[in-house]
């Protein structure tokens, strides 16, 4: 039997404007036929965006990362590819003659698709050791840090000066 840590990430393509058709008419689907053990998530990545109207005054509204497009969490099997395929608004999947590819990692995370809960045991100011990369062994002060976009700022000093070093939060750790 298929478990969650099979799904992968498939993006579907659709209509243009009818993403979060495909999304809500696909949950009824998977609900309705008892397919949450094939479709684990659907989403349509959104950003809030600040925007500045004629009469002066800012109005927040929502705006679609990537249009005609929604992003699937699944297994993929005939009948979940069906239900995929069959859906009003649905043109397909993404991949070379509609066969669905699944995302890679990187591209997960770097589509910003799913959200990995870091825990960060350093703060600004603290001494930490650069524990990967060109720059493992070196230790530094943390200028900067920014959870959400997976990086911090340490300053290294390096042949008598001090350097400013950009890193992914993971390959940094809190000095012993």
């Amino acid at each position: 039997m298929a478990d969650f840590n099979d799904a992968k990430w498939y993006i579907v393509h659709t209509y243009s404007g009818y993403e979060n058709k495909v999304m809500t008419d696909l949950e009824k689907v998977v609900e309705n036929r008892g397919m949450q053990d094939l479709i684990y998530e659907i989403k349509v990545p959104t950003e809030t965006v600040e925007e500045v109207g004629a009469d002066g005054k800012v109005k927040q509204s929502e705006r679609k990362i990537f249009p005609g497009y929604v992003f699937i969490k699944m297994i993929v099997t005939d009948d979940s590819w069906y239900v995929v395929r069959n859906t009003r608004g649905c043109t397909g999947f993404v991949g070379p003659a509609s066969k669905p590819v699944p995302l890679t990692e990187q591209e997960v995370q770097k589509l910003g698709v799913e959200k990995r809960v870091v825990e960060v045991k350093y703060a600004v100011g603290d001494e930490v050791k650069i524990i990967s990369g060109p720059l493992e062994g070196f230790s530094g002060i943390v200028d900067e840090l920014d959870v959400d976009k997976n990086y911090v700022k340490v300053t290294i000093s390096m042949f008598g000066r001090s350097t400013p070093a950009e890193l992914e939060i993971g390959q940094v750790a809190l000095a012993e």
